[in-house]
């Protein structure tokens, strides 16, 4: 996988399933989570929302200092990634303004200037990372859940259970009662997707957006088929039932035993 981005040369191999591979062994539950990027460079700014919503983020694209700021200082993120040179306002006094407000949002700066010096500047103007480009996308992603795991406390999460139903999330295993099922990556990608929001209704939009990284819904069954098959593998022979239809709403996966 080639998933380095360069400042005038951009990955044209970093596709959809090798993102969400990398996202699958870090796995923090991204679907909750909303970052903002700060970016003017359009071509790196599309390769890391595409990446990051991939991964399950939400994310808002910032294209300048002012607008980065006032999205930052009105709307609640997760984290934010901020490139140092910005036109209107750039990255580090964007930072800075930010810390003044008393802003806590965690911050990765992104930047071309790889000296001590200007690394300690950045860590000095309230960031909390400093990743240089030329980077790959694998290291952001990474540093994006470390710090969102040092902002919060939280553990990384490598193994999913409902019930009887157990997802072990590096070893892509799925085991139930005891016994192993075999299922296909997107498969493996839907179940994900139920378990992490075990006991709440997810509608085909969201699985879309999540699973297949469309954000409209195409005149297609593909869910439907999809759920049909997990629902055949994992459901079958066992009891209690976990895959639930809800008319007109969507699907919860839940325990009801």
């Amino acid at each position: 996988m080639y998933d380095v981005f360069i400042a005038d040369e951009l990955p044209h191999a970093l596709t959809k399933t090798s993102v969400y591979s990398i996202a699958l062994k870090i796995t923090p539950g991204a679907e909750h989570m909303r970052l903002l990027l700060v970016e003017d460079d359009l071509k790196i700014a599309f390769f890391i929302t595409n990446g990051l919503k991939e991964a399950g983020f939400a994310v808002d694209h910032a294209q300048d200092g002012e607008d980065g700021l006032h999205m930052a200082l009105h709307e609640p993120y997760d984290a934010a990634i901020i490139d140092c040179m910005l036109p209107k306002l750039d990255g580090l006094t964007l930072i800075s303004r930010l810390r003044r407000q008393r802003v806590n949002t965690p911050v990765i700066i992104l930047s071309a200037r790889r000296s001590v010096e200007d690394r300690i500047k950045g860590l000095e103007s309230g960031g909390d990372d400093y990743l240089t480009k030329p980077f790959a996308f694998s290291e952001l992603l990474a540093r994006v859940y470390a710090l969102i795991r040092r902002a919060t406390g939280a553990k990384e999460t490598t193994r999913l259970e409902v019930g009887d139903l157990s997802l072990d999330l590096i070893k892509k295993e799925v085991m139930r009662g005891g016994k192993r099922i075999e299922l296909q990556p997107r498969e493996i990608s839907l179940l994900e997707y139920l378990m992490r929001n075990a006991g709440r209704v997810v509608s085909k939009t969201m699985i879309m957006e999540h699973v297949w990284n469309y954000d409209f819904v195409p005149m297609t069954n593909v869910v439907e088929s999809r759920i049909c098959i997990l629902r055949e593998k994992i459901d079958k022979d066992f009891d209690p039932k976990l895959i639930h239809t809800i008319r007109g709403a969507g699907y919860v996966l839940k325990d009801h035993s």
